[in-house]
């Protein structure tokens, strides 16, 4: 008895036929509607795509290459600078070794001399283990990481080097090398594996530097591992860049 009530009472709420085919009409106007407004909107474009919705990763390309730009002017500059300060000023003998040699320990001023290059780089987006006993690789055993990088400019510190070129840009003391995801950012720039960097100094301490290194030690293990990049070439003369950027020091100051 309950059920038939309950059948009954459903059908009464239900709406007649003739009202649900003029719902249904009016449905499918509306969105012919919306079809037509967006083509006429996009004129052929795709409007999830705007121009003005620039994706982080655009945005940071087009900085580096400002940033690129805009070290490539200072450096023009510093030259002129340079050229007019070799004029006649007052200065001693004495006084203008010591300049020089505060320029070349502060990097602005070029370094050339034979040279030891390392180039790391990713493993193969498919690696798998190359040596028996070995787990399958994650994502992070298969990308050059940031201790990998630093790792190999401190040894190359440690065994002597006059200067340190990474990829395009000449280190200073207060270089810092950072990555993020598997790009390197390096002094307001940013790049992509394979990863160049060029020390200027005598090679076989070079070498041997690389070699005693305990964390280049354990990058190896990875090489064989998992097949991540690791070369190491001895260069002929070379002539590092000198730093072009700034060399303003910024900090952090307490509010009063």
């Amino acid at each position: 008895m309950s059920n038939s009530a309950d059948s009954s009472s459903r059908t009464a709420k239900r709406p007649p036929f003739r009202a649900v085919r003029l719902l249904t009409a009016c449905v499918f106007a509306l969105a012919g509607v919306l079809f037509v407004t967006s083509f006429n909107t996009a004129r052929g474009t795709n409007l999830r795509t705007d121009d003005s919705m620039l994706r982080l990763s655009d945005l940071i390309q087009e900085r580096s290459d400002k940033n690129a730009e805009l070290d490539e002017s200072t450096a023009r500059v510093r030259e002129e600078v340079d050229g007019l300060a070799q004029r006649d000023d007052g200065s001693t003998k004495a006084e203008d070794a010591r300049l020089r040699a505060l320029e070349k320990a502060a990097g602005t001023k070029k370094v050339t001399g034979s040279a030891v290059t390392v180039t790391l780089a990713d493993a193969p987006a498919n690696a798998t283990a190359l040596i028996p006993n070995v787990p399958e690789p994650q994502p992070n055993d298969l990308v050059i990481h940031q201790q990998d990088l630093q790792a190999v400019v401190n040894a190359l510190w440690q065994g002597g080097a006059e200067g340190i070129k990474v990829m395009d840009q000449r280190l200073i003391s207060t270089s810092a090398v950072r990555c993020v995801g598997n790009t390197l950012i390096l002094q307001g720039r940013v790049y992509s594996p394979p990863y160049r960097i060029t020390a200027v100094g005598d090679q076989g301490r070079l070498k041997k530097a690389l070699e005693d290194s305990p964390e280049i030690q354990n990058y190896q293990l990875f090489v064989q591992a998992y097949g991540l990049g690791w070369k190491v070439e001895e260069n002929g003369t070379v002539t590092l860049p000198g730093y072009s950027g700034t060399v303003d020091l910024h900090y952090a100051e307490p509010v009063e």
